[in-house]
């Protein structure tokens, strides 16, 4: 089937999106002008006003981006015949893969950044992201619909699970205070999260 062709237009813009990658994660937000970023995309800075108001807006789009790709690079689904442990490992391994990975590291760093003084932006943004069900709660609630554990706040479990990875493959690596995770490296975190949470949470029958 073949791919739909960008207009001019959205060409421009694509352009704008990968200059400002670039130019923020470089010199970041705050050092990046208009014009600079107009320079680097090929772009007049005019058009660059025409897609986005601000800098700001640059970087929310980049962070909504990015967060609606890691729902849709986790595509991982519930199997009522397969180990909860080799299921819920490849779950977590996912999410761990992507959060672990060169852009997502280096768009959080620049976005935490430019709005650790100002993150109401960002927390509107995160509000948004909350309401899209994520692979790992879809599974918590598929496993809990097949009585294979027993959860009874599906927030916390979740957030118990996300305080896990990123605690050992986030945090450390947006603070530099440790290298990117190999696979193995991912792998082995994978499977101990699951086995904590499946410890708590698992049903003594299953």
């Amino acid at each position: 089937m073949p791919t739909e062709k960008m207009t001019l237009s959205q060409k421009k813009r694509a352009a704008i999106i990968n200059a400002a990658k670039v130019t923020f994660t470089e010199f970041g937000v705050a050092a990046t002008s208009m014009d600079k970023l107009a320079e680097v995309a090929g772009v007049s800075k005019r058009t660059v006003y025409n897609h986005f108001d601000t800098k700001e807006a640059i970087v929310m789009n980049l962070m909504a981006d990015l967060w609606d790709r890691s729902f849709k690079h986790n595509v991982a689904e519930y199997q009522s015949n397969t180990p909860l442990l080799e299921q819920l490992s490849e779950v977590v391994f996912k999410e761990i893969n992507f959060i672990s990975s060169h852009e997502y590291i280096e768009l959080t760093r620049m976005a935490i950044g430019h709005f650790f003084y100002t993150p109401e932006s960002m927390n509107q943004e995160f509000q948004r992201v909350k309401k899209q069900e994520s692979a790992t709660m879809r599974w918590i609630r598929a496993a809990m619909a097949d009585k294979k554990i027993s959860v009874t706040n599906e927030e916390l479990a979740l957030q118990q699970i996300h305080s896990l990875i990123k605690g050992s493959c986030f945090w450390p690596q947006v603070m530099q205070f440790a290298d990117r995770l190999n696979h193995d490296e991912q792998q082995e975190i994978a499977n101990e999260v699951a086995k904590m949470f499946l410890c708590r949470y698992q049903n003594a029958s299953t």
